[in-house]
């Protein structure tokens, strides 16, 4: 009979930097000096030092952007309007320094494969790990997370380049992508030590 002690604690990441990407999930708008700076700038930050390291090491870097059109997206309706599509408020943070070989992925749903071509685009770009960084940790992350693990990738979530304001807590949302996805993890720290890593190979 399956209960919790059943989970065997198989996290950990098995792809090498040079079949890894980083994800960012909508990290967008200018976090500064809003309702939610407390919440949302430092992750932000903290994720710009890991778009700069992913840079530097030749890393794939993808944003994964709320992209929602007004009177179709039913998530406008739980949550009020935001992220509409060709907003100052659906670009990247502009703390976040995005270069042209960088790679935006626009999304109407939370997961960032739900019916885009972000699949499509990891195979081409032959990646198997996903570091993810990104809002809302138990919404957006999450549901992300779900699938990158359903297609198989192995996965990496950066703790505190994450943030929960919306739902739930943000240990829990990581502890579930731990158990139940295999996530593994981890601080900015110790994704920056992964990504420079892939540099030196």
């Amino acid at each position: 009979m399956l209960n919790e002690s059943s989970n065997t604690g198989a996290a950990g990441f098995k792809a090498a930097p040079g079949a890894t990407a980083l994800l960012v999930i909508d990290e967008l708008g200018d976090p500064a000096g809003g309702p939610l700076a407390d919440v949302l700038l430092e992750p932000t930050l903290s994720t710009a030092r890991l778009v700069d390291a992913a840079h530097e090491a030749g890393m794939p870097v993808i944003y994964a952007n709320d992209a929602h059109i007004p009177g179709l997206d039913r998530e406008l309706l739980l949550w009020g309007e935001h992220g509409i599509a060709g907003t100052p408020e659906a670009q990247v943070s502009p703390q976040i320094t995005v270069l042209p070989g960088d790679h935006i992925i626009e999304k109407r749903r939370y997961s960032a494969f739900f019916q885009t071509g972000l699949r499509l685009l990891l195979d081409e770009l032959g990646v198997r790990g996903l570091i993810l960084c990104g809002f809302d940790t138990n919404i957006c992350v999450k549901h992300t997370a779900a699938d990158a693990y359903f297609n198989n990738f192995e996965l990496m979530v950066v703790s505190d380049a994450t943030g929960t304001f919306l739902v739930g807590d943000q240990a829990e949302g990581l502890a579930y992508m731990e158990k139940c996805y295999a996530a593994q993890i981890v601080d900015t720290a110790a994704a920056l030590r992964f990504i420079e890593a892939g540099e030196q190979q």
